[in-house]
Formats: C-alpha cells, structure tokens, sequence
C-alpha cells in the first residue's frame, strides 16, 4: 500500500450517528502516537451531518458510501485504512461491497453486519417519524442518547457525557431521520466479512448494549484476518469513552500493518 505524498498512512475514520467528524478528537490528537507512525487522518461528515449537506435521494447508505469514494478519489486516493463506528461501519461495508480494491486494511467498531430485524426497523421508522414531526434534535436526545454511553461512563466521566449530548443535539431532524430510514433498510454484510481477505480489527465496548460483544466476535470471525478487541467499560462510542485504550488497540493494528507492508 502506497503512503500519501507526505509518507503518512492515510486512514479514513467514520462517525457514529447521529454525531459528526468531531466525535474523533481524541484520535487526531492521540492515535498517530499511539501508533508510532506518520498518520494521515480523514475524517468526513456523512451524509447531512456536520458540514456535509443532506441530499434528496432515497434513504439508502449508499448514498453515504459513494459521498465517501468520491471524496478520496477527490485526495487522490486509491487504497487506504478504513475504520467505521456504528453506523460508520455500515457505511465502511457498504464501500467494502461496492469498491473493496480501496480498503487495504478494516477497522469495524462498535457496530453489526447483519441487518436490522423487524422490531429494529419498526423502532427507526418510529423514531424517523418523531423527528420529522418534531423538527428537534430534543427526540435523539430522548431515543438515542441513552444507549451511546455505559453506565461506567456516564458516572465516571460527565464530561464525555456532555460532550456527546452537545454533538447530538447539533443533528438536523431531517437528516436524522433519513439516516434512520437508510439504517433500516441496510442489508446483511456478513458475506461481504468472509470474502475481506485483508487486515482486520473489531473492536467493541464491553458495555455495548446496541452492538454487542457476541456481535463483534461473529464478525471477526468471519473474516480470514479478522481479531478482536474489547475495551472494558466503554458502551456504545468506545473511540469518545476510552480514546486511550481505543487509540492503544488500533494504534498497534496500525502499526502492524504497516511493518507488515
């Protein structure tokens, strides 16, 4: 795998919803080090978060996805390290799927490749439907806040907690509930796992609740280079609740990879 112009490794680093690209602070400010290389860290705004502007089309990630290959071929990159949080990672098997010749290596955390079941998809078109009938980012705060975060963190750590509050509520209603809809409609990933013959990490909360551990080891199993790693404590945004041991874990995947290369 090339390096950039600059010699660095280019990692591209997908958000949570309903957050945005500047849940990875701690990342930019840690991770290279961690590593102990030069590190070129990407990190977009998905579709209709952050400065990223909504589209009209159907709700569908791979809408996500496409914004995404479009953006690195804007960089001029043709291979890099992919790494997705919740619905990041759906969106990192979606480009998995769609141009898996640009993913040199897969970092998956805190998130599933099966698809939603029924009750699952009920529950995000509920909830679409409140955002679009409330017109406040006051419903995520509601429905989804409270499954972002362990126990552990909420009581340890109040300031993470705040911190996650406030970049939830700067989601756009709409924007949410379109995410929810593509969400829902996401298909099974699980093949696309076992046909991903390159370096891959899972890493997972102990404490996740919304993708759990036995999630996490199904899909690391499933892939030929796949490993595990669970951070204690940490819930559902492991990289924001233990960004120490988050950066420690993918820091030396990192590494490895490219000592391998």
């Amino acid at each position: 795998m090339r390096a950039t112009p600059s010699g660095a490794l280019p990692v591209v680093l997908l958000h949570a919803f309903p957050l945005s690209q500047e849940m990875w602070r701690a990342q930019h400010d840690g991770l290279a080090e961690a590593a102990g290389i030069d590190l070129e860290l990407i990190t977009p705004d998905l579709l209709g978060f952050g400065a990223t502007p909504a589209t009209q089309e159907p709700p569908d990630l791979g809408w996500m996805a496409e914004t995404v290959m479009h953006y690195l071929d804007q960089l001029g990159l043709t291979e890099v390290v992919l790494c997705g949080l919740s619905m990041g990672g759906y969106v990192a098997m979606e480009v998995l799927r769609r141009r898996p010749g640009v993913v040199a290596a897969l970092v998956l955390a805190d998130t599933k490749a099966t698809a939603d079941p029924e009750p699952a998809r009920a529950n995000r078109e509920r909830i679409a439907k409140l955002l679009e009938q409330k017109q406040s980012s006051r419903v995520l705060v509601h429905e989804v806040l409270p499954g972002l975060l362990s126990d552990e963190t909420r009581a340890r750590y109040p300031k993470v907690a705040d911190q996650v509050r406030e970049l939830v509520e700067r989601a756009e209603p709409a924007s949410a509930a379109w995410a929810q809809r593509a969400m829902a409609a996401r298909p099974d990933s699980m093949s696309t796992l076992r046909a991903t013959d390159v370096p891959a990490l899972v890493v997972v909360g102990s404490q996740d609740t919304l993708a759990p551990v036995p999630d996490a080891e199904r899909m690391a199993d499933a892939m030929p280079q796949g490993r595990l790693e669970v951070i204690e404590g940490a819930g559902h945004l492991s990289a924001v609740e233990a960004p120490t041991e988050f950066n420690r874990v993918v820091g030396e995947f990192l590494h490895g990879f490219r000592q391998a290369g």
